[in-house]
């Protein structure tokens, strides 16, 4: 499994080597950070009344749950990430963070992802693209394996969807 993980990780971070793909996916990655989800939560919350400052909040809850999360099972595994590994694999991005499983930025994605399109499920033409995009950038950047990037957004779907059943 590891040596397939690999395998496809090297493929795919070799894409990077295109300039517009490298911008692209840098740019992706940057807007990942928060500011395209921070963007949202704003505006839903000027644009949307009430429901969308619960959306928001929402959100921010899931942004919460899964930041204690991925600190802490970063701290757990200290998996080193793919371009400290190998040579092969050119790093195009920026570490936020020294560990690689699981993605951050993926977790994140998917759970405001979730959390956003099940009060207003319109979004899902913005979001979905979005969402995908930001995890593939991660392996595009050399910054993380495929399963730190299938793994995040495991964990940030359930927790998603744990809050949005507990808060229904």
């Amino acid at each position: 499994m590891h040596a397939l993980d690999s395998s496809l990780c090297i493929r795919v971070n070799h894409a990077s080597q295109y300039l517009w793909v490298r911008w692209l996916f840098r740019l992706i990655s940057r807007l990942g950070d928060g500011v395209f989800w921070y963007t949202l939560m704003c505006l839903l919350i000027l644009t949307q009344g009430q429901q969308g400052a619960t959306a928001a909040l929402h959100m921010a809850l899931v942004g919460i749950a899964g930041t204690l999360l991925y600190k802490w099972l970063k701290g757990k595994t200290l998996r080193p990430r793919p371009y400290e590994v190998h040579q092969d694999i050119w790093l195009t991005g920026r570490p936020l963070d020294r560990f690689s499983f699981p993605s951050g930025h993926t977790l994140h994605a998917v759970g405001f992802c979730t959390v956003a399109l099940a009060y207003f499920p319109a979004l899902a033409p913005v979001l979905l693209p979005f969402t995908i995009l930001v995890g593939m950038s991660r392996v595009v950047l050399g910054l993380h394996y495929p399963s730190d990037v299938l793994a995040g957004a495991t964990l940030g779907g359930l927790i998603a969807t744990a809050t949005l059943l507990l808060l229904a």
